[in-house]
């Protein structure tokens, strides 16, 4: 970290847990691939690059001490979820420019918000509360940061790709299909004939609600097929919430309603959730997943169906995972 103070924030913390197998070092994001540290298996990047001046550069040096087959976490903010936020920002910076002293800006910007007027998009937007709750320190990132610029989709694709990164998972992947918001079989077939990067782009722009783009990439050429699923010996696990009460949520329709962002979605449930999700402990692997449910009168075909099902249904959601192998 650049900053000693916001260091020493998080050097009291861990001292108040009595943590001491951390280590901090002074320096920029940019100082890595000189630093002598790494290689690192796993890089967590949570809104960082989209406040630096160069955020291909920020990225570029996360990469250059990625360890072989490692992976990468990123969070960038995203234009269409955050409409009104940068109305906003362009005002601050007439009334508040960034010559002045941050409390004088900070200032400024809680006489604006006490007097936004009732047509301002910020007023309308509810995905995310950061002016609201964050105290002083969400307002001033939020209205004030000198830098802040939002990635969509294809921006996003670029970035990475010019770092010879790809994008292995979307989350929650289910957000990014355009299909559950268009339950036309014309504009379905539509969205089915464009890439992953169009349809992702796509749900983007018809939800006009997603403010982040949380993602895991690895670099492209080290890129590896997904595990499989429908292996016998893979084990499935829940997420958060224990498969079988998650389950208990559908609906006599048939369906389970989900939120982003404030945008409610009504998602069909497989017809055999509920006795594979019931099944799910991180223990049993699908063999036995199917076993059980031949044991039950289930014919094997129909228990294999509604394991695919639910695991598509599921992980798409990010709901259900697997364990690692052993």
């Amino acid at each position: 970290d650049r900053s000693e103070r916001a260091a020493g924030v998080a050097k009291a913390r861990l001292a108040a847990r009595g943590l001491d197998n951390v280590d901090f070092v002074r320096a920029s994001l940019l100082d890595l691939p000189r630093s002598g540290l790494g290689p690192f298996d796993y890089v967590d990047c949570c809104g960082v690059l989209h406040h630096l001046p160069d955020p291909a550069a920020g990225l570029a040096s996360l990469e250059a001490v990625l360890a072989p087959g490692g992976g990468m976490g990123l969070m960038l903010y995203a234009p269409h979820g955050r409409t009104g936020v940068y109305m906003l920002q362009d005002a601050l910076r007439t009334l508040a420019p960034e010559t002045e002293p941050p409390a004088a800006r900070l200032d400024i910007a809680k006489r604006v918000m006490r007097h936004l007027p009732e047509s301002a998009w910020l007023r309308f937007n509810r995905s995310f509360s950061d002016h609201l709750d964050g105290g002083d320190a969400g307002l001033y990132d939020l209205l004030l940061n000198p830098r802040d610029r939002a990635f969509d989709i294809p921006a996003l694709d670029a970035l990475l790709s010019g770092t010879g990164l790809r994008i292995t998972c979307l989350i929650e992947p289910i957000r990014y299909d355009p299909a559950i918001y268009l339950p036309d079989p014309k504009l379905r077939t539509l969205a089915a004939a464009l890439s992953p990067t169009q349809r992702a782009a796509l749900a983007e722009q018809l939800t006009g609600n997603i403010g982040t783009h949380v993602l895991y990439c690895v670099r492209a050429a080290e890129w590896q097929p997904p595990a499989d699923p429908f292996a016998p010996d893979a084990v499935p696990i829940s997420r958060e919430v224990l498969a079988e009460e998650l389950a208990r949520n559908i609906r006599p329709d048939g369906t389970m309603a989900f939120f982003f962002d404030g945008l409610r979605v009504p998602l069909p449930m497989p017809k055999l959730a509920m006795p594979v999700m019931s099944l799910i402990d991180g223990a049993r692997s699908v063999g036995a997943i199917m076993a059980a449910l031949r044991e039950r009168g289930i014919p094997e075909a129909q228990a294999a169906r509604g394991w695919r099902e639910v695991w598509e249904t599921f992980s798409a959601l990010n709901r259900v995972l697997l364990t690692p192998p052993a």
